[in-house]
C-alpha cells in the first residue's frame, strides 16, 4: 500500500483542443500503463482515456475518464476531462473530489475563452495548480506572452520553473532553472530523456532567468534570502519545498512547457506533479455536517476512522451502476455496508473496482485518499456514503443552470420505450440534463448547456438504445424578473358545505442579488408556525413555473409579514395556494421583465475573415469586446445571446472557408428587447 503522503488525485483541464487527452495518452506511455501511443485524430484505436465511440468520432472529449499510474514511486490517479464548455459538469464534479490540478495552455493561444471557466472552477475548490504550456513546437508559439496572460487575465502569480531550448520548428527541449540542467527527449517517443549542460549560447540568458526565480522565491522564504545575501548559492531541495509550500498555499503557479504531441517536457512535468501539488493530507481539511446535530465536523484523511465518501459520478452499462467514489476518511472493504446520507438508505459495497478509463479491476479494499468505483449500489451523483456509525454529509456539487431546451417525440410505440429507458440513466448520470414534459403538446423536453450537449445525448439515445426522436426547434432558457418591490394582500376563503379552505397572507417582494430569498417577519402568530413553511412552498412553486410567460423567475426576495389563519379550514395546502397567489398578485404590479442569456463568444480566424466575422457577429445583436492578433489569426471576443447563436457554426464555416473556429459559455442574463419577446411569442 503506497503512503498517503506519495499518492496524488489530480486532473488535467483546459481549454478545447489545448492537448490534455493527447497529454494524458503520453503520461499514461512514460509511466508504462500503456505500450503504444494512440492519437486523437490518428486512426487507429485513439487515445485509451477518449475511449467512446463519438469521442473518437468527433475528435472530442465528452466525458472524464479516471486512471490510475505510478511515477518514481509515486501513485497518480488522474482524470482527464472535457474542454468543451458543453460538458462543463465533467471538469466540475471532476474538480470537487481532486487534490491538485494541471491547467494545460496552447503555446499560440494562450488564455481563451475557456480558461477563464477552469480557473473559476480551480478557485472555487481552491485547488492548487501547475500551469503546462503546451505546444511549443507550433508556428507562433511563445510562452512569454502565455506567462503574461496567466497574471493579467486570470490574476495569477505565474512562476516559470523552465526556460525553452528554441521555439516552434526548433523546439529541441527545455532548461530547468532550479537544477540549471538542459533535458532533452530522444527516441521514436520521446522515451529516452536526457539530461545534459545548458548549451553555450543560452547560458547567459538561462542565469539571468533563474535570478528572476530567486528573487520572486525569496519572498516566500526567510532562509532563501539570507543564502542570497550571503551570496551562498541556494540548495535544489529548499527551492523545491518553498515552491511547494507555496503551491499548496495558492500563492504561486509553478510554469512548465513542452509539447505533448511531439514527446517533450511530458516527464518533467510528472516530476512537478510528484513535487508541487499536494497529497490527500496536504489539501484544506475537509468539512462535513452531521445530519443529527447539524454541526460541522472536520475530516481528516484518516484511514483509521469511520468511512466517508463522495459519489461524484454514475455511469451506466449493461452490466449495472457503477458509481465513482472519493474517498476521504476510513477504510472501504469488499462487502462492507454503508449509508446514503440523502436516503438515509443501507447499501453494500459488494464490489470495489480500480478504473483505468473503460476497463476494470476488482480490488479487496480502499483507504483515506482513493479515488475507486463502486458496482450496483444505488445513489445519485453528489450523494455521500458513509458508514452506519457516523451519518455525515459532504458538500455537493456546483450545478450550472441549462441553457437550451429541445422537445422530442418518439416516432414509434417502440422508440418510445428505449427513450424512456435512455433519458432515465442520462438524467441521472449528468445532472445538467433535465427532462420535463409538455402535457398540452405531448412532448418530451430536454434541457442542456448547449447544442452540441444535446446532440450527443440524442446520438447516444439512437446507438445504445435504437431510439429515434423528432426534434422541435431549440428553444432558449428565458428568465423572469421584477425591477422594482410590490405589495400582495391575497385572502383564500372557499366554504364547499364541509371544511372550507382558508389563507390569508400579506408581504412584499423586491429585486435581489440572491436568486430567492425568504423571509419571515410574522409576529404574534398570525400565521401559526406550521404554515410558515406551506407560504415558502408556495412562493417557491410561483417562480418555478413564471408569471410572464412559464419561465422561471430569478433575483426576487419574498418577505412573509402577516396574514389569518382560521382554526377549522386552514391548512398547509391553503397557505401554500395562497403564497402562489399572492406572489403573482404582487409580480404583475413590480414592472416585471424578460432575461435571456447572453454568452461569451470567441472566434479564432485567419486574419483575412475578420472584418466579415465581426459584421456577422453584429448582426446577431452581439457586442464586439475586443480583438487579439496572435501570429497568423486572430481571437475575436463578443458577447452574443444565444437565441441568436443557433447554427452559427455552419455560418463560420463559409465566412472563413472553414479555417476559422469558436467557443462560447454562458456569461449571464440581460434584459430583454420587446421585440424580441414579441418574436418569441410568435
Amino acid at each position: 500500500m503506497i503512503p498517503l503522503r506519495r499518492i496524488r488525485n489530480i486532473g488535467i483541464s483546459a481549454h478545447i483542443d489545448s492537448g490534455k487527452t493527447t497529454l494524458s495518452e503520453r503520461i499514461l506511455f512514460y509511466t508504462g500503463k500503456i505500450n503504444k501511443i494512440e492519437e486523437v485524430r490518428g486512426g487507429g484505436d485513439g487515445p485509451k482515456m477518449d475511449y467512446m465511440d463519438l469521442e473518437e468520432e468527433k475528435g472530442i472529449t465528452i466525458t472524464s475518464a479516471t486512471t490510475t499510474c505510478l511515477w518514481k514511486d509515486h501513485q497518480i490517479n488522474l482524470i482527464d476531462t472535457p474542454g468543451h464548455v458543453d460538458f462543463t459538469i465533467e471538469v466540475e464534479r471532476a474538480l470537487r473530489v481532486l487534490d491538485g490540478g494541471i491547467m494545460v495552455l496552447c503555446a499560440v493561444s494562450g488564455v481563451q475563452s475557456q480558461s477563464f471557466t477552469v480557473d473559476r472552477q480551480m478557485k472555487r475548490y481552491r485547488v492548487p495548480r501547475i500551469a503546462f504550456i503546451n505546444k511549443m513546437d507550433r508556428v507562433g508559439a511563445n510562452p512569454t506572452n502565455v506567462i503574461h496572460a496567466l497574471k493579467d487575465k486570470l490574476n495569477l502569480n505565474p512562476l516559470p520553473l523552465q526556460y525553452p531550448i528554441g521555439v516552434e520548428d526548433r523546439f529541441e527541449g527545455m532548461i530547468d532553472l532550479i537544477e540549471m540542467k538542459a533535458y532533452y527527449f530522444e527516441g521514436k517517443n520521446g522515451e529516452i530523456w536526457r539530461q545534459k549542460p545548458i548549451p553555450q549560447n543560452l547560458q547567459e540568458q538561462a542565469g539571468i532567468e533563474r535570478e528572476k526565480l530567486l528573487d520572486r522565491v525569496s519572498l516566500f522564504s526567510d532562509e532563501i534570502m539570507a543564502q542570497m545575501l550571503a551570496e551562498k548559492p541556494v540548495p535544489e531541495r529548499l527551492l523545491w519545498e518553498v515552491i511547494r509550500q507555496a503551491t499548496l498555499e495558492l500563492t504561486i503557479v509553478p510554469v512548465l512547457m513542452g509539447s505533448a504531441y511531439k514527446n517533450k517536457g511530458v516527464q518533467n512535468l510528472l516530476d512537478a506533479v510528484n513535487r508541487y501539488l499536494p497529497s490527500p493530507l496536504d489539501r484544506e481539511v475537509v468539512t462535513a455536517t452531521n445530519i443529527n446535530t447539524e454541526q460541522e465536523v472536520k475530516i481528516e484523511a484518516n484511514p483509521g476512522a469511520s468511512f466517508l465518501g463522495l459519489a461524484f459520478k454514475l455511469t451506466d452499462d449493461e452490466f449495472g451502476q457503477l458509481t465513482y467514489v472519493r474517498i476521504y476518511a476510513g477504510r472501504l472493504e469488499k462487502g462492507d455496508k454503508l449509508l446514503n446520507t440523502r436516503t438515509q438508505k443501507t447499501l453494500r459495497a459488494s464490489r470495489l473496482i480500480r478504473l483505468h478509463a473503460d476497463e476494470r479491476q476488482e480490488i479487496a479494499f480502499a483507504e483515506a485518499g482513493d479515488i475507486i468505483a463502486l458496482m450496483g449500489i444505488d445513489c445519485a451523483s453528489g450523494d455521500t456514503l458513509c458508514s452506519l456509525d457516523a451519518n455525515l454529509s459532504l458538500e455537493g456539487i456546483f450545478l450550472p443552470e441549462p441553457v437550451i431546451t429541445l422537445a422530442i417525440t418518439p416516432k414509434s410505440q417502440e422508440d418510445a420505450a428505449g427513450m424512456s429507458k435512455a433519458l432515465n440513466r442520462f438524467a441521472k448520470e449528468d445532472p445538467t440534463l433535465r427532462v420535463s414534459s409538455d402535457r398540452e403538446a405531448n412532448e418530451i423536453l430536454i434541457s442542456g448547456m448547449g447544442e452540441l450537449h444535446l446532440e450527443i445525448y440524442l446520438e447516444r439515445m439512437k446507438r445504445e438504445y435504437n431510439a429515434e426522436v423528432y426534434v422541435g426547434k431549440p428553444a432558449v432558457a428565458y428568465r423572469e424578473t421584477i425591477t422594482q418591490a410590490a405589495s400582495f394582500d391575497f385572502t383564500l376563503k372557499k366554504q364547499t358545505g364541509g371544511p372550507g379552505q382558508y389563507a390569508h397572507v400579506t408581504g412584499r417582494i423586491e429585486p435581489s442579488e440572491e436568486v430567492f430569498v425568504f423571509e419571515n417577519r410574522v409576529v404574534g402568530g398570525a400565521i401559526p408556525k406550521p404554515f410558515i413553511s406551506a407560504c415558502e412552498k408556495g412562493f417557491q412553486d410561483a417562480i418555478a413555473t413564471g408569471v410572464l410567460q412559464g419561465y422561471p423567475i430569478v433575483n426576487v426576495k419574498v418577505t412573509l409579514e402577516g396574514g389569518s389563519a382560521h382554526p377549522i379550514d386552514s391548512s398547509d395546502r391553503a397557505f401554500r395556494f395562497a403564497a402562489k397567489q399572492g406572489f403573482e398578485q404582487a409580480f404583475q404590479k413590480a414592472k416585471p421583465i424578460m432575461l435571456e442569456p447572453i454568452m461569451s463568444v470567441e472566434v479564432e480566424t485567419p486574419t483575412e475573415f475578420v472584418g466579415r466575422i465581426q459584421g456577422n457577429l453584429l448582426s446577431r445583436r452581439g457586442m464586439l469586446l475586443g480583438s487579439e492578433v496572435v501570429s497568423d489569426y486572430t481571437a475575436i471576443r463578443a458577447e452574443v445571446p444565444l437565441v441568436e447563436m443557433f447554427g452559427y457554426s455552419t455560418d463560420l464555416r463559409s465566412q472563413s472557408q472553414g479555417m476559422a473556429t469558436f467557443s462560447m459559455e454562458i456569461s449571464g442574463y440581460q434584459l430583454m428587447p420587446k421585440s424580441e419577446i414579441a418574436r418569441s411569442l410568435a
